[in-house]
């Protein structure tokens, strides 16, 4: 009895991060479609990294969702991978960043400071959701640590956005990009640890 009870809280834990990480992984695919767009258009190295960075959110999420019923093993496999995606996010916005300051320009400050805001809203809504399942277990763990990255991703481009209006420069969307690459760095490797120590428990 005791072990029927167990495997139904375990079934509806799992049913719960499913249905969880399905609402975060469309509004991250609806962010980065309009991110993605906004941040080319706007010339913003800032926001085209928060971009790529919902991208990376919304694969990682579609991992998540797949090793939800799957063994620790699994999930800390997967979890690696993810640490892979945000690294390669890392160095991605560093390579933009390096482009920049070879073809200096001025982003649009309105449209960043826009779209930043909406991202903001909708990462919010995602750390919300994720906070309950935080501490379930590695896959869960390193969904939400990809999620709080995301708000002070959100907060830097907006942040950026009134520098560059107030200087009117692109020298703050670089900084706060370069910023955004150490965050995504300190990330990649926190993620890459806990995976690492889940495999040996198992």
């Amino acid at each position: 009895m005791a072990c029927c009870e167990d495997d139904c809280a375990v079934d509806a834990l799992r049913e719960k991060q499913s249905s969880t990480l399905k609402i975060v992984l469309g509004i991250n695919v609806a962010m980065f479609a309009a991110g993605i767009g906004a941040g080319i258009y706007a010339g913003s190295s800032a926001l085209l990294s928060d971009s790529l960075d919902n991208l990376g959110d919304a694969m990682t999420y579609g991992l998540s969702l797949y090793v939800v019923y799957r063994s620790s093993q699994a999930k800390a496999q997967v979890a690696l991978f993810k640490g892979g995606l945000i690294l390669l996010a890392a160095l991605v916005v560093l390579g933009q960043v390096i482009y920049k300051l070879m073809v200096p320009t001025v982003p649009i400050f309105e449209i960043m400071g826009l779209v930043s805001l909406l991202a903001l809203v909708g990462n919010s809504v995602c750390l919300y959701l994720l906070t309950r399942h935080k501490t379930d277990d590695v896959n869960m763990s390193s969904v939400w640590e990809c999620s709080r990255n995301d708000i002070a991703s959100n907060i830097s481009v907006f942040v950026a956005a009134g520098a560059v209006w107030f200087f009117q420069s692109g020298w703050p969307d670089i900084i706060i990009a370069l910023a955004l690459v150490c965050l995504f760095l300190r990330s990649a490797f926190r993620v890459f640890s806990n995976a690492n120590r889940e495999l040996r428990t198992v």
